[in-house]
């Protein structure tokens, strides 16, 4: 089952990015691991290979007590698109990192998540020649305010949780703005 992060990402990759399958937790069949997100365009034959890293802290993964980031998504990226190159060869691969809160260290210091995500999407370039798409930061606010809105014009009840709590959220802000106007409730 997905948690919340992928379930955002999916939805993302569903209302934008028109892919018609979306799938969570793909096992690797020729090497050990997963992928978390994939989303499929058919009609443009692209794959998107999504790792998302839902860390509202900041993401900081760790190998015996030092920041493991860079090496933790290489590792999964060579896989994750190896697979879909395989599997998918006639299809344009698109790598995504999802990732809320990067920490953006000062110039100097010993570890900066932010710059090893930048060192990972230049060897992504380099080794496969692909973009690795960065969902980080002001990036992923982004996308959560577009799926608001998203939720927000769609008056049928979602099926996936996040989009029906964005829909459920934005119709209640509505709702209470016109009873404000109306001096039906105070200002609070």
């Amino acid at each position: 089952m997905q948690n919340i992060g992928e379930e955002i990402c999916g939805e993302y990759l569903n209302h934008f990015l028109n892919c018609e399958f979306i799938t969570y937790n793909v096992a690797l069949p020729d090497t050990q691991g997963e992928m978390d997100v994939v989303g499929i365009d058919l009609e443009k034959k692209i794959i998107y290979v999504c790792e998302v890293a839902t860390h509202t802290k900041g993401l900081q993964y760790v190998t015996n007590n030092q920041p493991d980031n860079y090496n933790r998504f290489l590792s999964k990226f060579k896989k994750d698109i190896d697979y879909a190159q395989k599997y998918f060869e006639t299809y344009t691969v698109i790598p995504m990192l999802w990732s809320p809160v990067v920490r953006i260290s000062n110039e100097g210091s010993k570890h900066n998540a932010y710059e090893e995500l930048q060192l990972l999407k230049q060897k992504i370039l380099e080794i496969y020649n692909l973009d690795l798409k960065l969902i980080i930061n002001e990036e992923y606010k982004a996308t959560l305010t577009a799926l608001k809105e998203v939720a927000l014009k769609t008056t049928s009840a979602f099926t996936s949780p996040v989009m029906r709590l964005y829909q459920i959220e934005q119709n209640l802000d509505t709702h209470l703005e016109r009873l404000k106007k109306r001096g039906l409730i105070k200002n609070k």
